[in-house]
């Protein structure tokens, strides 16, 4: 019997000529490396990321419209210091401590599109 056993990768789209900024922001703001796309795939342009076993796929399209409610929940470490470095580089940080359990905001990247950054809280006593 066939069964899902993960998440291969995020797709998340773009608009066409401004890889430069996505990588500014998913390597440079979020620390993810780029990865190379391979042929022939690299020809459709976008950009490809990755952190341990996340993945994440900006790709091109044309009538590009940014995705507002489906959005990558992206797991980190350090949300702190990751949300103090996003906010100095003026991107907007929006709050929400409404999931129990996580540490969690939103951000846009440049071209619109949600990201959730979550960190679970810690259940060790202090």
């Amino acid at each position: 019997m066939g069964a899902v056993t993960g998440i291969h990768h995020v797709q998340l789209a773009m608009p066409e000529g401004r890889e430069d900024e996505a990588v500014a922001f998913y390597e440079g703001f979020l620390g993810l490396a780029q990865v190379p796309k391979p042929e022939p795939l690299a020809e459709r342009g976008g950009r490809w990321f990755r952190s341990g076993d996340a993945e994440v796929h900006v790709g091109v399209e044309r009538e590009f419209r940014p995705a507002r409610k489906a959005h990558p929940g992206l797991l980190v470490e350090g949300l702190p210091q990751l949300r103090s470095r996003l906010a100095a580089a003026g991107v907007a940080v929006a709050e929400d401590a409404s999931l129990p359990g996580f540490d969690r905001c939103y951000v846009e990247d440049p071209f619109g599109n949600r990201i959730e950054l979550l960190e679970p809280l810690s259940t060790k006593p202090r």
